[in-house]
């Protein structure tokens, strides 16, 4: 029951009291009076009536006055102080109950004050201890992230679900270099803390590098790692290292055991990451010309040749005539010179750069397309006669697609029911063997399938058969073994050395301020954006927008979209958004002082259409959280359907959750609420400055949140519909 209800029953009690005795002694005075004698004492009262109810009325006006005075010293300031008291524990230690009203009320404050002060001493003690026994575990890890940090090789921290624990600065800079977007727009869209790795790169050759990783871990092998080369959706080219995160799992008695204190279990792993597209392109090109180098000399020694020729055959040739061959011969050989010298010069270091393959076991090769064949395909295989100490250079995910796509066309058109594979080697060739029985397969339908774009259960590659083999240097063939009716497709590939291993001292180097960790996401699994999640498991991207004016379906359009990334309790001031935009229209002059832009700031930039999805993207799998949301969210529902991007997460406001916990508040706007916690103000009436505020805000809202039983996602957007605010439309 809330305070306004108690207040209408308090009335109705004193109503019943002040005319209650009245209408009682009414009753025992006519009660057992005759006809008669009621006739007279009427009479007698009627005249008297108006001044009895007159007094009565305002006996009561009176009463109902002093008990809202009551209430509204008591009741009301006791509720308040409750309000005051729970941001004291939560939010804002340093916030005090203001004395006001009656004494006794004033005198409770007081006391509340000085029971918070003692409080906050006995807190500062425990916290600095807390700080003191923390202290080395935080220091390891600044060191570890501010390693990391210095790398000159993009590192990526990853828990086993794709999420992103750490990256350091050089993956940053790689990561935005690789967005089509304007600079300012792609500061955080493509890598985030909580982000998942896979919206860079390709989930299948993730989980098939984790799967050679497990295959070794399972050999024994003491630094499993994989390496592989992938491209980015706007086409970059890059090579990838991976390594896992090893846990140590003790293990129940009976169970079987991979070490002397128990089985690795794998927690994470750690990408080192290097942009070789520059480096690939600068191939092609090299090619090109190595390819113009060979045409043009082709014709300048046919030229240098006819001319030789020429000269040998007539010994007796006159002088002149001679000294025009001789000069065809310097001419030529000049040329040629200086094409040579030129190609030389502008390719000196990349005329040793070839395909980046990577060495590989050739069993762990076979074992993973074995998996995959039989995963996709239910396609059963087997083993025989495998080299288990041969090494390879290969791109495995592409060489595994290759042999995925070609048990594929056997099962599809010769609906073979066993695949077998061998793996031998001869000389610095390796020999890998696709073997079935049953019907052979012609030279011309293997040369079909090699032309053909790899296609398995709806994957599609852009790479053809002979694009994989050429791309190896190797080459394919088709056999048949007559005197045991089978055939086979041999793939042959170049073998690889056994790679040495040294153990070498790592050292460590202190001083640097770590950049972007947060290694309590290891335990983070699902990140979907669930009704059903607590508040503190989920991600979000607080944003604040500026505009020509205030009405939205009249007109108005964006200026400016600010946005910072929440993730785990956390605000990623390194992660945000921040654009100017064009509204195609003129600014109202009375907005100008108030959020600072002017038509010069804005003209020129780019418009909603192009920075409308940059900000979709940046706000992908997460929740949405503003200040007066509906406000911003009625802008950008307005450009849904012309920019054809829709905006359908969940949306917290701060105004209705500072209604929930605050109710008897007399302020709701930013400001006030960010007095209430304890916030600096700085940078208001900017929308990334907004941003920010709104940000620390709301997460010194959710632990309120909780105490009051609002622990869910559900639960937040139930009780902010409830408030009167959420009534507001524009």
């Amino acid at each position: 029951m809330n305070a306004r209800t108690r207040f209408l029953i308090a009335a109705a009690v004193l109503g019943l009291l002040m005319t209650g005795p009245f209408l009682l002694t009414v009753a025992i005075l006519f009660g057992d009076l005759q006809e008669a004698e009621r006739t007279a004492i009427v009479d007698i009262l009627l005249p008297r009536l108006p001044i009895g109810t007159l007094m009565t009325l305002m006996g009561f006006i009176l009463g109902l006055q002093v008990l809202r005075g009551l209430f509204k010293h008591y009741v009301r300031g006791l509720l308040r102080m409750a309000e005051t008291l729970r941001l004291m524990l939560g939010a804002n230690r340093n916030f005090r109950v203001t004395p006001e009203g009656p004494p006794e009320v004033c005198e409770l404050a007081r006391a509340a004050n000085d029971l918070a002060q003692q409080r906050d001493e006995l807190l500062t003690d425990v916290e600095a201890q807390i700080a003191r026994a923390k202290a080395s575990v935080e220091e390891e890890k600044n060191r570890l992230a501010a390693l990391m940090s210095e790398l000159s090789m993009g590192v990526v921290v990853c828990n086993l679900d794709g999420r992103i624990l750490l990256y350091n600065n050089r993956a940053r800079l790689q990561f935005k270099a690789l967005s089509q977007g304007p600079t300012s727009m792609s500061g955080g869209a493509l890598i985030g803390l909580g982000r998942s790795i896979f919206s860079i790169l390709e989930r299948g050759q993730i989980t098939h590098a984790l799967e050679n990783i497990q295959e070794r871990l399972r050999k024994g092998s003491a630094e499993p790692s994989a390496n592989f080369i992938t491209s980015t959706r706007s086409g970059q080219l890059l090579r990838a290292q991976m390594a896992p995160v090893l846990r140590t799992v003790v293990l129940d008695e009976g169970e079987e055991d991979c070490g002397e204190d128990g089985a690795q279990e794998i927690t994470g792993y750690v990408l080192t990451i290097e942009n070789i597209t520059r480096s690939f392109e600068r191939d092609a090109q090299r090619d090109q010309v190595m390819q113009s180098l060979t045409d043009g000399s082709r014709a300048s020694l046919g030229s240098v040749r006819a001319a030789v020729e020429t000269l040998a055959d007539n010994p007796d040739m006159e002088p002149e005539l001679r000294e025009r061959f001789v000069g065809i011969i310097r001419d030529e050989a000049t040329r040629m010179s200086e094409r040579l010298e030129s190609t030389t010069a502008e390719f000196a270091d990349s005329l040793k750069t070839r395909w980046p393959l990577e060495d590989m076991l050739g069993i762990d090769l076979v074992t993973a397309a074995q998996r995959r064949i039989e995963d996709r395909l239910k396609l059963m295989t087997k083993q025989e006669d495998l080299d288990d100490s041969l090494w390879i250079r290969a791109d495995s995910f592409s060489l595994i697609q290759a042999m995925t796509f070609l048990a594929a066309r056997l099962l599809d058109h010769y609906e073979i029911r066993e695949l077998r594979f061998r793996l031998s080697a001869e000389g610095k060739m390796a020999f890998v063997d696709l073997i079935w029985s049953g019907t052979p397969v012609s030279s011309e339908t293997l040369y079909t399938w090699e032309l053909e774009n790899m296609t398995v259960a709806g994957e599609a590659s852009p790479l053809t058969l002979r694009d994989v083999i050429d791309r190896h240097g190797g080459e394919i063939w088709y056999q048949r073994d007559k005197a045991a009716h089978r055939a086979y497709f041999r793939i042959v590939l170049p073998v690889a050395a056994m790679p040495a291993v040294e153990a070498q001292p790592q050292q460590l180097r202190g001083g640097s301020r770590p950049e972007y960790y947060d290694f309590d996401l290891f335990a983070a699994r699902d990140a979907s954006i669930d009704l059903d999640r607590k508040l503190s498991e989920l991600a979000y991207s607080v944003f604040d927008t500026e505009t020509t004016g205030l009405e939205p379906s009249a007109g108005d359009e964006i200026i400016q979209i600010g946005a910072v990334r929440a993730v785990n309790g956390r605000l990623l001031r390194q992660e945000i958004f921040d654009q100017l935009i064009d509204p195609r229209i003129p600014l109202k002059p009375e907005g100008i002082p108030i959020h600072g832009i002017t038509e010069d700031m804005v003209r020129g930039q780019p418009t909603l259409d192009v920075v409308l999805p940059a900000f979709h993207e940046f706000c992908s799998e997460t929740v949405l959280v503003a200040h007066n949301a509906a406000f911003d969210m009625r802008f950008l529902q307005l450009k849904e359907e012309s920019i054809g991007v829709r905006f359908s997460q969940p949306v917290l406001d701060t105004l209705l959750l500072s209604a929930v916990i605050h109710p008897n508040q007399e302020s709701h706007k930013l400001e006030s609420i960010a007095e209430r916690l304890g916030i600096n103000v700085i940078g208001r009436h900017t929308a990334l400055g907004d941003a920010f505020v709104t940000g620390e805000v709301f997460l010194k809202m959710v632990p309120l949140l909780a105490d009051m039983g609002i622990l869910t996602l559900r639960q937040a957007l139930e009780a902010a519909e409830k408030t009167y605010y959420a009534r507001v439309k524009y």
